[in-house]
């Protein structure tokens, strides 16, 4: 199932992210994860890209064995950093003899003393204009409510996910967020822009006090006062750090849901408790 076609039935579209692990172990979780997540009918799921393409042939692998094996729609990342157009080829067309029908184009985070390889592409708009003239991908695309950690300037910044849009992406998907205000007023100036697209607000339950401020803290995402303050309440406790976790993000999903989103993104962090809880409450 292409994605993009998942948009077009004019419901909200509920889906979850998950990352390649290192270990066996991690493998063994992340399947429960997965078999704990199948039953709430998620439009599809993710695989991200390790840094510097690290993750290319795990995360190409996972997502043919989610589709195939566990008969959910899955998304592989993919990303500018750590590949040359002819690997970007080469792993684009295994995830079309996998069946995959669905790529998210990302410019990547560059590690320390990265040299690219002399034929990659540098932004995510060049990567969504090589994957739609060569090859037939619904194609997402990420986009920053509270703006990109490297950008110049807001402006620049949207004007950039214009420049993406027009390269072919289909919808974006947010990098998480803790307050409903930056979202609709980031979804308010991309309309004004002329973006018209899905734009999907990603969401990541909170588990962890310690883990979530060193995540917002990477991707500069701000933590509003009262949820910092909830959080520092209880941090000593994973338990009630959870339901913190859980509540905040069901409130935050709720009036999502309410004000005609097209869909939410889950950050799982290959764990499936928060967000079943989160949906438990949506069902209510």
């Amino acid at each position: 199932m292409r994605i993009s076609e998942l948009f077009e039935r004019n419901q909200p579209v509920f889906s979850f992210e998950f990352f390649p692990p290192k270990t066996d172990k991690g493998f063994r979780l992340l399947y429960r994860t997965i078999e704990e997540l199948k039953p709430l009918d998620p439009g599809y799921v993710s695989v991200t890209w390790g840094a510097g393409g690290s993750t290319r042939r795990k995360t190409v692998d996972i997502v043919i064995q989610i589709q195939n094996d566990i008969g959910l729609t899955a998304m592989a990342h993919l990303s500018c950093i750590g590949s040359g157009r002819d690997q970007l080829r080469e792993t684009l067309g295994k995830l079309t003899e996998g069946g995959i029908e669905n790529v998210l184009a990302l410019g990547g985070d560059r590690p320390e003393g990265y040299e690219p390889p002399p034929d990659s592409f540098t932004y995510a708009n060049e990567l969504a204009a090589f994957i739609r003239g060569d090859f037939d991908f619904s194609v997402g695309g990420a986009c920053y409510p509270e703006t990109h950690p490297l950008a110049e300037s807001p402006e620049k910044d949207l004007a950039r996910l214009v420049d993406k849009v027009n390269a072919g992406v289909h919808f974006l998907i947010t990098q998480l967020f803790y307050d409903n205000a930056d979202f609709f007023a980031f979804e308010a100036r991309a309309r004004e822009a002329g973006i018209e697209v899905p734009i999907v607000p990603g969401i990541m339950p909170i588990i962890s006090a310690a883990n979530n401020r060193r995540i917002a803290k990477l991707s500069q995402a701000r933590i509003p006062e009262e949820l910092e303050s909830r959080l520092t309440e209880v941090e000593h406790d994973d338990a009630l750090t959870m339901e913190v976790g859980v509540e905040w993000a069901t409130l935050q999903c709720r009036e999502l849901i309410e004000r005609g989103v097209s869909g939410i993104h889950f950050y799982t962090m290959n764990k499936s408790p928060a967000t079943r809880h989160v949906f438990r409450n949506l069902q209510q």
